[in-house]
């Protein structure tokens, strides 16, 4: 005897409180042709970090693409970069702003796994990105785990820690 029961697609999508537009989305590659663009953004802002938007999309015309400002900023924010240059107001303090203490000013690092550290990058592939994160320990500056993503996601630091 088969019992086998059916629940609708709706019914899941209220049980886990997902709305059903985003059960049924399939999202959009990027196109080739962005690709292209990204990995030459990646390219000339490694050469060059202080180029901002404007210089970057003169770059990419020079280079004989058809690209306008907006198309660059959407890929620049996709990949996370921005131009490296003296921002306004950078000493003035926000009152907003809780301050940290620096919790390891007094301590003497003599020893390993008495302080670790992460840092998180990415790696520019032949198609797309993937995040790495490694933790080190600091006094031996060796790595004790890494773990690759290509998402940059909570889950994917949360897994690594």
């Amino acid at each position: 005897m088969n019992l086998s029961f059916s629940i609708p697609i709706s019914r899941q999508c209220e049980l886990l409180g997902l709305n059903r537009s985003t059960f049924y989305y399939n999202p959009i590659p990027l196109s080739p042709y962005n690709q292209l663009l990204m990995n030459l953004i990646d390219e000339q802002y490694t050469k060059t970090p202080f180029y901002g938007i404007p210089r970057m999309t003169a770059f990419l015309k020079r280079e004989g693409y058809s690209v306008n400002h907006k198309r660059v900023e959407r890929l620049m924010n996709i990949m996370g970069i921005q131009a490296i240059y003296p921002k306004r107001n950078l000493s003035r303090i926000n009152p907003q702003n809780r301050i940290y203490p620096y919790l390891l000013k007094d301590l003497a690092i003599n020893k390993p796994n008495q302080v670790w550290a992460s840092d998180i990058t990415y790696i520019r592939l032949k198609r797309g990105f993937i995040y790495l994160i490694a933790i080190m320990d600091w006094f031996s500056r060796f790595v004790l785990f890494h773990f690759t993503s290509i998402t940059l996601d909570n889950e994917f630091c949360i897994r690594a820690f």
